[in-house]
């Protein structure tokens, strides 16, 4: 007998058994679907955000609540909630095809308003990684109103 069917006989097709094959199958699912979901935003570090905001002019888009961004945010940066950023989006159409850097306070909010960027054609959005504390932490210019 084949060792492939042996292998069937005693383990996939036995009913007791077929729990952990679809347990297995879930959790190789759960480890692949982050990879998949992030697939056209990239993670940039504070240096990075700064090379692309002096060297290729960079759009800064503050998805923090309005309270969050009157507290301390970049210079010359455009201010679009992640609650409203489906319904303001246009308002930044012209920098499609320029890079942009998406500032948060946690990764959900960027996350979210970097996949509505580029489900509306945006080419080139970045991710801060560590939002708004890593530009503070790297001891970087902030504005308050």
């Amino acid at each position: 007998m084949e060792e492939t069917s042996i292998f069937q006989q005693y383990f996939l097709l036995r009913i007791e058994n077929i729990f952990f094959v679809i347990a297995a199958f879930v959790s190789a699912a759960m480890l692949i679907w982050p990879a998949i979901t992030k697939r056209g935003t990239k993670e940039i570090d504070t240096n990075k955000a700064i090379e692309l905001i002096n060297y290729k002019d960079a759009l800064i888009v503050d998805v923090r609540d309005d309270s969050e961004y009157e507290e301390g945010h970049l210079p010359n940066s455009k201010h679009l909630p992640a609650e409203k950023i489906e319904e303001r989006w246009v308002e930044i159409t012209r920098f499609k095809d320029k890079p942009i850097v998406v500032i948060y306070k946690s990764g959900i909010r960027s996350s979210h308003a970097s996949s509505v960027l580029q489900k509306n054609g945006f080419t080139q959005v970045h991710n801060l990684v560590g939002g708004i504390d890593a530009w503070k932490r790297a001891s970087l210019p902030i504005v308050k109103r």
